[in-house]
């Protein structure tokens, strides 16, 4: 056999379990932890069975989206990026590329300051996770992960597989303990969120935690991404709806089963992690012990996932000539050693930018879903677009009509979830993705091709306009991190 034959083989070993814990993995991370107190601040039980049905439809048809592309286009390696680039062309492609890694970074972040904010519990020179004693540790893990991940992905991906077993045991252990002391009472006294049992404000509660489950459905595009991986091309898709109903189920679950065991005030004032206070209250302090532990594994095993995905799509856009050739390195280990260096380094940089924010937390954790929005929302139009053309449907015309309802509600869904984010992090986002275009210039140089095509560079101007927008609402204090 010879050599490419046997890294061949060796790249496509990833089975249908370790893809499905990959999804997972890459899904339950800070954000489950966070549940209770965040939905209580904006709604009841109510608003919150409904908000979980709209964001489980819109984020299904968004998996199922990632499902039929991988079977329509088994050439697509690293999803969410290629699909933006072959249906879209070359800079909203790159856009996409460059989002989606620069999401998975400061997600990543949000990761660490939520660890220190627990551990500030025990050891106060860590405050709320964002002073200069917990930047510093967390930069130090950062680097600490680094290396391991250096070892390989198939290695690294094994370790998520085990992490996420784990991590998954105090969850579900919350929500049996909580389900069994559930009280009729107090759930009945949430079921509106204090709106006097009127459906007025209903619309507006259910908005309010559209961020919130946009953050902790991050990820279900896990298996996508790992595509060249993959032992069976349909393993793909398999992997990214079955993670995607276990972690729908579980999300649900501790979030209207805590509205049982607190009133909904004392629910919206606990401390992060809301888990551990909300268990707290029914089986006392080991409770919130338990969740501490959890989150701590849940977290790390998710920033591991993260991590291998941000690289993994460098790798891959380098790879297609859209990033500069210098990210196509890989160790023996057939890690790409060059993508993971300048992912770790925008962690370390994001960490210490959280110094000068008032709530670190909700600042990356809202940074990250505006940041994915528009790489999700260029995948599910790719899909539309297949299925309006008809392109890949000759051979099976029978399914077009699905997968065209299945692709518009989709685009649909994330193009709302933009519209809900609001205009603070659409600038945000723009101050992010304008500088990431040097990337872009310097790759089409490499290739001796101009920067940029007409069409082109009038959306390199709207964004640049968007980030000279945003730096200025940041200098006037309009707009606040």
């Amino acid at each position: 056999m010879d050599e490419t034959a046997t890294k061949t083989g060796a790249t496509r070993a990833v089975s249908l379990p370790v893809l499905t814990a990959m999804v997972v993995g890459s899904m339950v991370g800070a954000g489950v932890f966070s549940l209770p107190r965040n939905f209580a601040q904006a709604t009841g039980v109510l608003g919150a069975v409904i908000a979980w049905v709209i964001a489980g439809v819109g984020m299904l048809m968004l998996a199922f989206v990632f499902q039929s592309l991988a079977v329509r286009k088994p050439d697509l390696n690293a999803g969410v990026y290629a699909y933006a680039k072959e249906g879209f062309g070359q800079y909203p492609g790159f856009f996409s590329a460059f989002g989606y890694w620069a999401s998975a970074c400061v997600g990543n972040v949000t990761y660490w300051v939520l660890i220190k904010s627990t551990l500030g519990l025990v050891v106060p020179a860590f405050g709320e996770g964002a002073t200069i004693a917990a930047v510093v540790i967390s930069t130090a893990g950062v680097w600490a992960f680094h290396f391991v991940i250096l070892r390989g992905v198939r290695e690294a991906a094994k370790i998520n597989q085990i992490v996420t077993v784990a991590k998954l045991i105090p969850i579900l252990l919350f929500v049996v303990i909580v389900a069994v002391a559930l009280r009729a009472d107090v759930f009945g006294a949430n079921l509106w969120g204090g709106t006097g049992d009127s459906a007025g404000t209903l619309f507006d509660q259910i908005r309010a935690t559209m961020l919130v489950t946009v953050f902790v459905f991050l990820g279900v595009e896990g298996a996508s991404v790992y595509s060249r991986y993959a032992r069976r091309r349909a393993d793909v898709g398999r992997a990214t709806v079955l993670g995607f109903l276990a972690v729908l189920a579980l999300f649900a679950s501790v979030s209207i089963l805590s509205y049982g065991v607190l009133p909904k005030d004392d629910l919206a004032g606990l401390r992060q992690p809301s888990m551990g206070g909300a268990l707290e209250s029914v089986v006392g302090a080991w409770g919130a012990g338990l969740i501490g532990v959890g989150l701590i594994v849940s977290v790390l095993g998710a920033y591991l996932a993260w991590t291998l995905m941000a690289a993994e799509v460098l790798f891959v856009a380098a790879k297609d000539d859209d990033m500069p050739a210098f990210l196509t390195r890989e160790n023996d280990r057939n890690t790409p050693v060059a993508a993971l260096v300048m992912t770790s380094a925008l962690i370390t940089a994001v960490l210490f930018i959280t110094l000068f924010s008032d709530d670190a937390f909700t600042f990356t954790l809202e940074l990250t879903s505006a940041l994915s929005l528009i790489p999700y929302l260029l995948a599910a139009g790719y899909a539309l677009r297949l299925t309006l053309s008809g392109e890949t449907y000759d051979a099976e015309p029978g399914g077009r009509g699905k997968d065209l309802a299945v692709a518009a509600l989709a685009t649909f869904y994330t193009a709302f979830l933009i519209v809900a984010a609001g205009l603070k992090f659409l600038l945000l986002s723009c101050i992010v993705y304008a500088p990431g275009t040097i990337l872009f210039v310097l790759t089409r140089r490499e290739r001796g091709l101009r920067p940029f095509s007409g069409p082109e560079l009038l959306l390199f101007a709207v964004v640049t306009a968007g980030a000279l927008l945003g730096i200025a609402g940041l200098v006037t204090g309009r707009i606040t991190i």
